[in-house]
């Protein structure tokens, strides 16, 4: 096993928490150079500045650089082209860390050979944003149950209804999570201590799971019709694309809850639309789109019964720290010759 692993850092990384992966992995050798990364603007900031620009010689020095590593610490720019231009400018490089959970669409959108997906190893940070989305997917769900539009709007208009309006108890609901990774395991938990009735969808049931029902994907179409919310929580994939739409929307029960803290990608969002103006989807709380930023002129800006979250709901203050941590044991894990964990399936690219 080689005595030590020399990362180059490709994305910002806080001197401190720098130090924090040092105190736990003392093999690692980082390169990196301050000035050649973006400007952090909040936590867990991974592009940084969009306004930051290199000069061509410090972009030559932080491709040198890069070139130089057994590992990266994050996709170079967060670009798939910056990465397939590392790829192919180092042999010698063994493993790239991506900051998102879903990092592996751009992996795929590098375009890298198959030579290069079996060269390099490729791991994600998923579970650490679990418990945070799965807290996210929660509120949207208790907004729903609450009748939080309904709330706002009369708050809006000081009114103080005449007769007291009942609201829902997420007890007495039948929750459909679809997808159980670290994100979907977290909902179910959350939803099975409210005594919730959760039923997880997944191609391959997992152990220890707080699940009243386990059913495969090819029965989706079957079960939606008997619940009362769903929350996706699927990763962006070939397989996953479109994956919730006019089919599903055309079978469920008037008034159902959505949430998404997966992909945009597998949610038809016309069909979508069309459910909530006719009032099949009651409540939908969105974190994920289509198309991100969501664009100005998209009706789900001012639907009365969508909650849009500008794709921060997995963002907290310790989300670099998980990352890095995350990033350590990995480390230790690669030196000692033992299978890394939250390995890119580079076949369907989760």
């Amino acid at each position: 096993m080689p005595a030590e692993l020399t990362v180059g850092v490709a994305t910002p990384l806080p001197a401190e928490l720098r130090g924090e992966v040092l105190r736990r992995e003392p093999r690692i050798r980082f390169l990196v150079e301050d000035e050649l990364l973006p400007p952090m603007r909040f936590p867990a900031d991974f592009h940084g500045d969009p306004d930051y620009r290199r000069s061509p010689a410090q972009q030559s020095r932080f491709e040198r650089l890069l070139a130089g590593a057994d590992a990266l610490y994050g996709i170079p720019d967060a670009s798939p082209a910056a990465l397939k231009r590392a790829v192919d400018a180092n042999p010698e490089l063994r493993w790239v860390q991506t900051m998102a959970a879903g990092g592996g669409s751009q992996i795929a959108a590098a375009g890298l050979s198959s030579a290069q997906l079996e060269r390099v190893a490729f791991t994600t940070s998923a579970g650490v944003h679990g418990r945070p989305l799965a807290e996210f997917a929660l509120f949207g769900l208790l907004a729903a149950a609450k009748r939080l539009p309904r709330l706002q709007a009369d708050q809006r208009r000081h009114v103080w209804p005449a007769h007291r309006r009942p609201m829902a108890q997420l007890g007495d609901w039948t929750v459909l999570v679809i997808g159980l990774g670290g994100v979907g395991s977290e909902v179910a938990r959350m939803l099975a201590a409210l005594g919730a009735n959760v039923i997880g969808m997944s191609r391959r049931l997992r152990a220890g799971l707080e699940l009243s029902e386990w059913v495969p994907p090819e029965r989706l179409l079957e079960v939606v019709g008997r619940v009362d919310a769903i929350v996706s929580t699927l990763p962006g994939t070939e397989r996953t694309a479109g994956l919730i739409g006019a089919e599903v929307f055309e079978r469920i029960q008037a008034g159902l809850t959505f949430v998404n803290v997966g992909r945009g990608s597998v949610v038809d969002e016309r069909a979508l639309l069309e459910a909530l103006d006719d009032g099949w989807v009651g409540f939908a709380a969105l974190d994920v789109f289509a198309t991100e930023p969501l664009p100005a002129g998209s009706p789900l800006w001012e639907h009365p019964n969508v909650l849009v979250s500008p794709h921060t709901a997995a963002l907290d203050p310790g989300e670099e720290f998980r990352i890095a941590g995350l990033f350590a044991d990995n480390a230790t894990r690669l030196l000692d010759g033992r299978r890394l964990r939250n390995l890119v399936d580079t076949l369907e690219f989760y």
